[in-house]
């Protein structure tokens, strides 16, 4: 327990340092709140030069309360518990695999390889494993629940991106912590461009523009793949949902869950009574939470 107790107050200055040197040092390598914040205006701006459903406003609904959700899932909610909670949980599971005589560090040691093949390894491997865990939110009726946050957005815009629920960080990091760091092993320094990449792609599909990719749609996610994934009328053959890509629309070609019936401009978003889910902040984290009636 004292150690334990040790690794949390580690965990807590650790992290508070470390977005006090972001904050501080915005033009440092690998700031990735700097990364946020210049991704997220160029992607607006985008959005403003470009805008795919023109009767949108610049200020959409939702925008506010979506700029709150990205600084708290890429900060706050860190600072608060998911550092120490992540921590203390790497603590127990490396004593938890040594108990059962599993390898101590890894299972499949990928970090020799030529960091190019290494990295291009890392990205499949990390989509993968987030598409088949965004399935999941989907299929599963009490992870559902967790997931409506996300899609309570009703007009779409690249701040929607980051609206979900602080208990998708922990499916998703727990998962991808168990696949990166201790069976593969992959370098955490490449992790940085991995997630640069994702931010872009997942601000884009998000965002007010109609851009397909043309025969790349195949491989890349995108936004008129995406909003199919938004749509409040889902397809009978599809009836939990479709387009579960994160970065990648692989994966939904490779699995038949792709759907793109038409460009989906102006299709309703949400879900049923989605106007009846709260709209503030604290209201739609403790909804997940609330017993069926």
């Amino acid at each position: 327990m004292e150690e334990l107790l040790r690794i949390i107050v580690r965990s807590y200055k650790g992290y508070s340092s470390h977005i006090w040197e972001t904050i501080t040092h915005p033009f440092e390598t690998y700031n990735y709140f700097t990364l946020l914040i210049l991704v997220s205006l160029a992607v607006w701006s985008l959005e403003i030069i470009f805008p795919w459903r023109k009767r949108q406003s610049v200020i959409r609904k939702g925008f506010w309360i979506d700029a709150f959700y990205m600084f708290f899932n890429f900060y706050i909610f860190n600072l608060i518990v998911f550092i120490a909670l992540s921590n203390t949980t790497a603590h127990l599971f490396g004593e938890t695999i040594e108990w059962i005589g599993l390898p101590e560090n890894n299972l499949i040691d990928l970090s020799a390889w030529n960091p190019w093949v290494q990295l291009t390894a890392y990205f499949l491997i990390a989509d993968f494993v987030q598409w088949s865990i965004h399935r999941l939110l989907h299929r599963i009726p009490w992870l559902w629940r967790f997931h409506r946050v996300h899609h309570s957005v009703t007009e779409m815009g690249f701040a929607a991106h980051l609206r979900y629920h602080f208990m998708e960080s922990v499916f998703y990091k727990t998962t991808l912590y168990i696949f990166l760091g201790y069976i593969f092993n992959f370098k955490l320094e490449y992790a940085f461009f991995l997630h640069a990449g994702t931010i872009i792609i997942g601000h884009v599909n998000h965002a007010n523009v109609g851009w397909g990719y043309g025969p790349f749609k195949y491989v890349l996610n995108n936004p008129k793949m995406h909003i199919w994934h938004h749509a409040k009328e889902l397809p009978e053959s599809h009836p939990n949902g479709v387009n579960f890509g994160i970065s990648l629309s692989l994966w939904d070609y490779i699995f038949k869950t792709n759907y793109i019936p038409s460009d989906g401009r102006d299709i309703p978003l949400g879900f049923d009574e989605v106007e009846k889910f709260p709209t503030t902040f604290f209201a739609q984290q403790a909804e997940a939470f609330k017993s069926e009636k």
